[in-house]
């Protein structure tokens, strides 16, 4: 919900990009393809609702049942976005940007982006106290090298201090003043060391997991994804090095960690021994919303090769959960030899004349309350349905096996959206838009979920089938002209739209 709060901020740096609506690919072969801009086009017209539900489903089943080979004919081919690296070359790659070769003993800081602040410290580097990294060089620095002091004390005399705050959203004043700030500093060495408690051979990796940690969106798009562009280079020989450190985020994300690094995360306020490492990468890079700028990437990474990396994560533990179910299949059929139908698992094969559709339910605001008859009408279109209701507490890969073996996933806007990201690219994604949503939509899951590859649609809904509709005047600029409410701050947007609103679909 924060995201709101942003957007006059965000829209500075962003004028270029309009969320709404992207052109078709006139190119596009197959029927299927055909038809998408023609739901597209009546959405926009805003015909009866009820009716673009069933042409919606009716085209999904066409598209997933008849010819099911239609649905993945392009994996990049998207109803929002048409990838914009069409037409570019590699670009400047990771060599091109600012720090991406630094002498030994020296701090090199990139504070161009208006995303986060990265530095680069190379040579013997030791983190000391609560707050501070120091770099000790044996050579000096130009007397004209930025954030020079002419300070010193009995461990040697500081020639270089810079301060971070190791967390992506820099243009946002509020949330950077609750995240702990680090002193880097070069000294020149002198006789008093302090000692190594723990030699490491590998890089290290610092950041921060305070700020909006605890969003899930957040948790991906500001650390999660960001960890990945950082350090993904270093095929695991790596160490992360983490402020604001949480046990239960190193449970819900360990298996992707696991497939980063080869080595445990280190508590930098709670281990008070003396880390000593050849080099610290302090702050992440982020390209944008949920994805990965290949241009900007070693080896040219997408953000599919994040998916290929969440797969390596998840599928363990898959693995064994399916593993389990056969077996306690497998113990009840012996129980009762003589049932007819034996117990299905999860992982029973499905007919490809069976398309798999996922609800994600909410509860409370924004919450479809006729959720019912939404299954119903897409079992009756030949979709096999499952509802999807995820909690702070399920575990990750649990929800990955749902949406990595699903066709569609429909949800309403929320953070729960940024679980497209398990989806197999060339899937489809409908985002149901309620009233006064429609910016925060298109932004953090429309645009990104089109550049991963899914075919996505979002489906603004009419003021009718808003639970506001009951609440206020049909003139009523709430109903009519959100935009002008979100206009007067976010205590109205949170208010009105986010936490009162819920959506019957019809």
């Amino acid at each position: 919900m924060v995201k709101y709060q942003r957007k006059n901020l965000y829209s500075q740096w962003k004028k270029s990009k309009d969320y709404y609506y992207y052109m078709f690919d006139e190119d596009e072969e197959s029927s299927c393809s055909y038809a998408f801009p023609l739901i597209y086009a009546y959405t926009k017209k805003r015909a009866k609702p009820k009716f673009f539900y069933l042409a919606l489903l009716s085209l999904l089943s066409c598209c997933l049942i008849l010819p099911p080979l239609f649905l993945f004919f392009n994996s990049n081919f998207s109803l929002l976005h048409s990838s914009d690296k069409e037409g570019r070359g590699s670009g400047t790659g990771v060599d091109g940007l600012l720090c991406s070769a630094v002498p030994n003993g020296t701090i090199c800081c990139d504070r161009s982006s208006m995303r986060t602040d990265i530095c680069v410290m190379r040579g013997d580097v030791r983190t000391l106290c609560l707050s501070s990294i120091v770099l000790y060089n044996t050579v000096g620095l130009n007397a004209d090298a930025p954030g020079l002091s002419d300070g010193h004390d009995d461990q040697g005399e500081v020639i270089q201090h810079e301060k971070i705050r190791p967390y992506t959203r820099k243009w946002e004043t509020s949330v950077m003043g609750t995240i702990d700030e680090l002193d880097l500093i070069v000294r020149r060495e002198s006789s008093v060391h302090q000692r190594c408690d723990v030699q490491h051979d590998v890089p290290a990796v610092v950041f921060s997991t305070g700020g909006y940690t605890g969003n899930l969106y957040h948790e991906f798009n500001d650390g999660i994804l960001p960890l990945y562009i950082t350090s993904q280079h270093f095929n695991k020989k790596v160490v992360f090095v983490m402020l604001e450190y949480h046990n239960w985020w190193i449970t819900k994300y360990g298996d992707i960690i696991s497939e980063l690094s080869d080595f445990p995360a280190v508590d930098f306020s709670g281990d008070k021994r003396i880390h000593c490492f050849p080099e610290a990468i302090v702050g992440l890079r982020i390209h944008d919303e949920l994805t990965v700028d290949s241009s900007l990437m070693e080896g040219n990474k997408t953000i599919t090769d994040f998916h290929d990396l969440l797969d390596r994560a998840y599928w363990p533990r898959i693995s064994s959960l399916i593993q389990d179910e056969e077996l306690e299949a497998e113990s009840r059929l012996a129980m009762s030899p003589s049932a007819v139908n034996p117990i299905e698992t999860k992982t029973e094969k499905r007919g490809l004349d069976r398309p798999k559709l996922v609800i994600v339910s909410r509860n409370g605001s924004r919450a479809i309350t006729n959720e019912d008859s939404l299954v119903k009408m897409a079992e009756a279109l030949g979709f096999l349905v499952e509802v999807l209701r995820p909690e702070r507490t399920t575990e990750l890969a649990k929800i990955y096996r749902v949406l990595n073996s699903s066709d569609v996933m429909i949800g309403v806007h929320g953070a729960a959206m940024t679980h497209f990201l398990f989806m197999k690219p060339g899937s489809v994604f409908i985002q149901v838009i309620p009233l006064g949503t429609e910016w925060a939509a298109e932004t953090y899951y429309g645009e990104p979920a089109g550049k991963f590859g899914l075919r996505y649609i979002g489906y603004k809904i009419l003021p009718n089938e808003s639970s506001l509709y009951n609440d206020y005047d049909k003139n009523d600029p709430i109903l009519n002209d959100p935009s002008s409410v979100n206009h007067k701050g976010w205590e109205f947007t949170k208010k009105i739209y986010l936490d009162r609103q819920t959506v019957r679909l019809t």
